[in-house]
């Protein structure tokens, strides 16, 4: 009861400093979400709130970080290693970007994949400062709890990546990292998405493998192109007539071209896309089906920025993310 007491009390001083953190004016504000040319009931919307994010991560019980005594380390094969507090982080110039983020585990067509706008300090001002070695292959982050999860150096060139503190417009919620944390575009967190974040560490590809990848997980994580259903509901019984098709595709980094809807063995029909604020978010997609009597089976595909279409095979999450075509089966009246 003691100790159970004293976390209470913990979480509670954390969240009262958290709440009272003023977070600076970014020097390049995100797009703001952009107006979409069509709703629909049940569609997810197009930046996740906070309290509906996705969480996956490998503490037990949420760390409970002291801003006040919290530090942001720099090692490893840099020349000039840093450290920084939080007030410091917070001064330093920083920017505002929205990104998709998803995990490595999530099933074809699930919910461990969302869209926020992030706030943060670039993670290549972090290491022009610190000045990179030749030799550096690989950035790991680390966790206070212990997490460790690694990436390549050449990832972070012209690609989006923040040691973001805030997330929707208020500090990082203790759940979501707190007061600090790894985002990187088109990586899946299991390489990049590192929480309660305490220090960065240059080193070698060869010379260390982060928290999953001696079990059994792929080294390297980039993001699959992938899509979801999000209307019908599997299992809907619909009535007969115009009934819309929607959900959302994502390929982080290199943006959704294209969405196909393809009903029972039908020819595969191209969905309205809705507006994004760039290639690093997901997009809302529509179509409007005319729904005929019978037991159908609706699929989507999606397609990249870079042309590659959604493979149908079927692959499960283990070892580098699972893919295939999600469908619904709906019973039409």
């Amino acid at each position: 009861a003691a100790v159970l007491g004293r976390r209470i009390r913990a979480a509670d001083s954390v969240e009262t400093a958290r709440r009272s953190a003023v977070l600076p004016r970014p020097s390049r504000a995100a797009t703001p979400p952009p107006t979409q040319p069509f709703e629909v009931d049940g569609l997810s919307p197009y930046v996740i709130p906070n309290a509906d994010f996705y969480r996956i991560d490998t503490a037990l019980t949420t760390p409970q970080v002291d801003a006040d005594r919290w530090k942001l380390r720099l090692t490893g094969l840099v020349d000039r290693p840093l450290e920084l507090d939080y007030e410091e982080l917070l001064s330093l110039d920083s920017i505002e970007e929205t990104v998709t983020i998803a995990c490595v585990s999530n099933e074809v067509g699930g919910r461990l994949v969302g869209n926020a706008v992030w706030q943060g300090v670039p993670l290549a001002a972090l290491l022009e400062r610190a000045g990179v070695q030749a030799t550096a292959t690989q950035i790991v982050g680390r966790s206070v709890d212990g997490f460790t999860a690694g990436f390549p150096v050449d990832v972070v060139n012209g690609r989006t990546a923040l040691v973001a503190y805030a997330m929707n417009g208020e500090p990082l919620p203790a759940d979501h990292g707190y007061p600090a944390r790894l985002i990187v575009a088109g990586l899946y967190g299991y390489v990049s998405a590192t929480k309660w974040l305490e220090e960065i560490e240059l080193t070698t590809w060869e010379a260390f493998d982060g928290y999953w990848v001696p079990r059994g997980w792929s080294k390297e994580g980039p993001i699959k192109t992938a899509s979801r259903i999000d209307v019908p509901r599997s299992g809907a019984r619909l009535v007969a007539g115009p009934q819309p098709i929607a959900g959302v595709a994502w390929a982080p980094s290199r943006g959704i071209d294209l969405v196909e809807v393809q009903v029972d063995d039908g020819s595969w029909q191209r969905a309205e896309l809705g507006r994004v604020a760039s290639g690093n978010t997901w997009v809302q997609w529509r179509l409007e089906w005319e729904a005929e009597p019978g037991e159908h089976i609706i699929r989507v595909r999606a397609t990249d920025g870079d042309g590659v279409t959604q493979t149908e095979e079927t692959a499960a999450p283990a070892p580098n993310g699972a893919s295939g075509w999600h469908s619904r089966q709906v019973r039409v009246t």
